[in-house]
């Protein structure tokens, strides 16, 4: 009844313990008198009275490293603490228990840290190397045009292998930068992709029609023609969507980074971060529909479903690459799977339909053909795959874990951190 109390540490963060001792005794201690020193009195230190300490030590690295208190919060996050956890550590949110660590441990380098220079430079660069790859796509495609027979292949197959360098290089600077965390089936399922967008609506439609027969060969003439027609108003605008795509990915990275600022807790920066990912993507699909549209009114294009396949696998693709940026790759490979295994399934059930009795395989495909041409197969493929992604990634993107900055933090390797259950 008359327990004592520990004095306050006269350094506000600095003393060993700044609570009363008996907050700090666990209930078993004091349902078992037995257990304490002497004559049943319980004993008065079972615990740290300063619970932060001993989130100092689990996650000193974490601390030392960290530039600001929001790259805490982020790793604090990412390991599961939410604010209901921080109320335990007598903080009102994820944000308040940051700044008192990031202000209690002292961080590797801090005498020699500089002011963040201006990226202006860097920003031009990699604006620079994202427009390479629509500059090489639309001079291909009017090479292709131009020339017949044997110069018209020297030139396609030149001007594939400079875009598909120049794609490489963009994806290796700015913002859609995701060394190190890109699942290794994701590149099959783009390069599928992409070329389903230059083969597959011919083929689709000659296998529809009861071709192509046994006896067709390539042809000359002009796109490359084979024993199927081949489209490239898709390939250029994609290509040359990729520099308005760089910008948005920095669009959501710069803005995320003010929201969390701005934030004081993780709730309110989820509030603010989810219309951020949905206006900043559909931005991006307004100006790949607007390039889509000027790509197709040069190559001749008529109807809706082609360009509508064009936009939708363009905004699939930015989302997949959005989300492989902040560590999310898993997912994004599993929404390019699942696009890539309806188009190859469409593809199959046609072929299958020709053998005796199965022709009802192929009949959920001619519907589709038949309602808005071969192009409606991919156009619903890769529409209900990007907007799986994009549920997904409001939800994912609205953490604060998934905008630490920096390889060492827990969302680097795409294995952890975002990845995590929380």
């Amino acid at each position: 009844m008359s327990a004592s109390r520990t004095p306050a540490a006269p350094g506000g963060w600095g003393g060993d313990s700044w609570a009363p001792a008996a907050v700090a005794v666990p209930e078993a201690a004091l349902a078992a008198p037995g257990r304490g020193r002497g004559s049943g009195t319980p004993s008065p230190r079972r615990g740290p009275a300063d619970p932060v300490r001993t989130l100092m030590h689990r996650h000193r690295e974490l601390c030392e490293r960290a530039v600001d208190p929001l790259e805490i919060a982020a790793g604090l996050e990412a390991h599961g603490v939410t604010d209901r956890a921080a109320a335990r550590f007598r903080h009102r949110d994820v944000f308040a228990l940051a700044e008192e660590l990031y202000a209690r441990v002292p961080r590797t380098g801090d005498s020699v840290r500089r002011p963040p220079e201006p990226d202006t430079p860097a920003r031009a660069g990699w604006t620079a190397y994202a427009l390479l790859p629509g500059v090489a796509c639309a001079l291909t495609a009017v090479g292709v045009e131009l020339t017949s027979g044997q110069p018209q292949l020297a030139v396609g197959a030149t001007g594939a292998l400079v875009a598909a360098v120049t794609l490489a290089l963009s994806l290796r600077h700015g913002p859609l930068r995701a060394e190190g965390r890109t699942a290794p089936a994701a590149r099959l399922w783009v390069c599928w992709l992409l070329g389903y967008t230059v083969f597959g609506d011919g083929l689709l439609g000659r296998l529809v029609t009861g071709g192509p027969g046994p006896g067709t060969v390539p042809g000359p003439g002009p796109g490359l023609e084979g024993p199927w027609p081949t489209a490239t108003a898709t390939l250029v605008a994609l290509a040359a969507a990729l520099a308005p795509a760089a910008w948005c990915a920095h669009l959501i990275a710069v803005q995320a980074r003010r929201k969390l600022v701005a934030s004081r807790g993780t709730e309110e920066f989820a509030a603010a971060a989810r219309p951020l990912v949905l206006g900043v993507t559909g931005l991006f699909v307004g100006v790949l529909l607007c390039l889509r549209i000027g790509a197709g009114s040069v190559s001749g294009d008529s109807g809706w479903a082609a360009p509508a396949s064009g936009v939708t696998l363009g905004a699939l693709l930015f989302l997949a690459r959005l989300l492989t940026v902040h560590g999310f790759s898993r997912t994004a490979s599993a929404g390019l799977a699942a696009a890539s295994a309806v188009q190859i399934a469409a593809l199959s059930a046609v072929l299958a339909a020709r053998l005796p009795g199965c022709g009802f395989l192929a009949r959920p495909v001619e519907v589709l053909v038949e309602a808005g041409g071969a192009g409606a197969v991919p156009a619903a493929a890769c529409t209900l795959a990007a907007l799986a992604l994009l549920v997904h990634a409001t939800v994912a993107l609205s953490r604060a874990s998934a905008h630490a900055p920096g390889p060492g933090t827990p969302d680097a390797s795409g294995t952890s951190g975002p990845q995590g259950p929380h």
